[in-house]
């Protein structure tokens, strides 16, 4: 077993892990970025047309057109071993957390079931009007369609630009990034805010911080180990190495 996996394992008898997942770990099952799906047709446009709320109020049916392209491309892929890892990673620590900037559901999908998504999902659906989720709606050939409680147009449930992150979900993610005794910070640039606090206030409450990344970011120089590969390789190793720590 490698040196780092091996330490980091020991440090996994911790009774409670949070976790914070990124675009990497998505795109090593087929999804792609925000700037990366926006090619073919989507390439002519900018985000401020596709992803603000006066994108939205401008030009409605091209905003939903977009992120029904993006959800068929969703439902078009599969976890992979990185989310299956954490899953099983969860089944086996009395408190776990996972926190992700991705909107695809796909962690959920593997199996895991304490997931603060940031940025929302885009499986789902809401009210533009009253901000509530709407599961199903009268099927017409308006597009979007409208809430069938109010009226109003018919959204993706995601965190557009120029919006606020859900406040229950980032105070939930701040919680226990403070409280942790072991944070992974996997597959994300740690740059984009206010999500790339996280890891840091793991660090200053104690933390044993671990970055596993292909790339350096900046938590890099401050994270206490760092596993420089691909999530998909890296984490069911790491899994691996903790069952045989608790059981060897």
């Amino acid at each position: 077993m490698n040196l780092p996996l091996a330490l980091i394992a020991t440090r996994a008898r911790a009774q409670r892990v949070t976790v914070l997942t990124g675009a990497g770990v998505s795109a090593e099952s087929g999804v792609p970025t925000f700037r990366d799906a926006q090619t073919g047709l989507w390439a002519q446009f900018r985000p401020e047309e596709l992803a603000t709320p006066g994108a939205f109020r401008r030009n409605p049916r091209l905003v939903w057109e977009w992120y029904a392209w993006r959800r068929q491309l969703v439902a078009g892929v599969q976890p992979n071993p990185a989310h299956h890892a954490l899953a099983e990673l969860e089944r086996r620590v009395p408190q776990f957390t996972l926190i992700t900037q991705n909107v695809d559901g796909l962690h959920q999908r593997a199996g895991s079931r304490a997931v603060v998504e940031l940025h929302g999902n885009i499986t789902r659906t809401k009210c533009f009007e009253e901000d509530t989720l709407v599961e199903t709606w009268p099927e017409t050939s308006e597009v979007p369609p409208r809430c069938p409680r109010c009226g109003g147009l018919l959204r993706p449930d995601v965190v557009w630009f120029e919006e606020s992150l859900p406040a229950a979900a980032l105070a939930l993610a701040h919680e226990r990034s403070a409280a942790c005794d072991v944070f992974l910070s996997i597959g994300t640039s740690t740059v984009v805010y206010p999500a790339a606090e996280l890891p840091f206030h793991a660090l200053a409450s104690g933390a044993t911080v671990v970055e596993i990344n292909p790339q350096p970011t900046p938590l890099t120089a401050k994270a206490e180990y760092v596993l420089a590969g691909a999530a998909g390789e890296v984490l069911p190793e790491l899994v691996a190495a903790i069952e045989l720590f608790r059981h060897g």
